[in-house]
């Protein structure tokens, strides 16, 4: 295992753009060489059972495994000011505070601009690099990106246990339009609806269903 001085920290998030369900923060901690020979891809490059098997090596053999869920109502409460990207520095500035002994911390930028991101975070005596598709260059953060859909995966799994199905939660999916409309009909949105995306606005304001 990767001595405290070689640990490098790796952040990334799941569920930042469906209209359904919480996003999840995660970061991972350890060695980027050690991270690399497991074999880590972006999340999104992976089959579910790939993730599922990296998530257990990660969870099971690195230094620091930490994850926040932020939950809809939450991100509402940010969106509807502009300060998405804002919220999401408030949790990874938690997160790299909360896994010590960190001196370097890579983040997939979730800004077209890095450094404008970059300029949102400030820890002490921690060097962040903030970079767009860190997930697909750099191994920490590719372990990050595995965890964060992992969590967020068994989240929307127990959620549709209670709702019903409601496809991906992604406005781009049928099935999650057409679950919008059932729950805006009846007038009984549930929780786990974002009501800030544009998507249930104009559900909302228009009752053109």
């Amino acid at each position: 295992m990767a001595a405290v001085s070689e640990l490098e920290g790796g952040i990334d998030e799941a569920g930042r753009g469906p209209v359904i369900g919480p996003m999840v923060i995660a970061i991972v901690a350890w060695s980027n060489k050690e991270t690399k020979e497991l074999g880590v891809r972006d999340s999104k490059q992976l089959t579910p059972s790939g993730r599922s098997r990296l998530y257990e090596l990660i969870v099971n053999r690195a230094p620091c495994v930490k994850y926040v869920i932020v939950e809809p109502g939450e991100i509402d409460n940010y969106v509807n000011r502009g300060l998405l990207n804002q919220l999401e520095a408030i949790k990874m500035r938690e997160l790299i505070i909360n896994c010590g002994g960190v001196k370097r911390v890579y983040i997939d930028s979730p800004d077209p601009d890095p450094a404008r991101f970059r300029g949102m975070i400030n820890v002490n005596d921690v060097d962040v690099v903030v970079l767009n598709h860190a997930d697909e260059s750099i191994p920490v953060v590719s372990a990050a990106s595995i965890v964060a859909k992992v969590i967020r995966d068994s989240i929307i799994s127990r959620l549709k246990e209670t709702y019903g199905e409601f496809g991906s939660g992604y406005p781009s999916d049928p099935r999650t339009i057409e679950a919008l409309r059932k729950w805006v009909i009846s007038g009984s949105i549930p929780p786990i609806v974002r009501r800030s995306w544009r998507t249930v606005r104009r559900m909302l304001n228009s009752r053109l269903f």
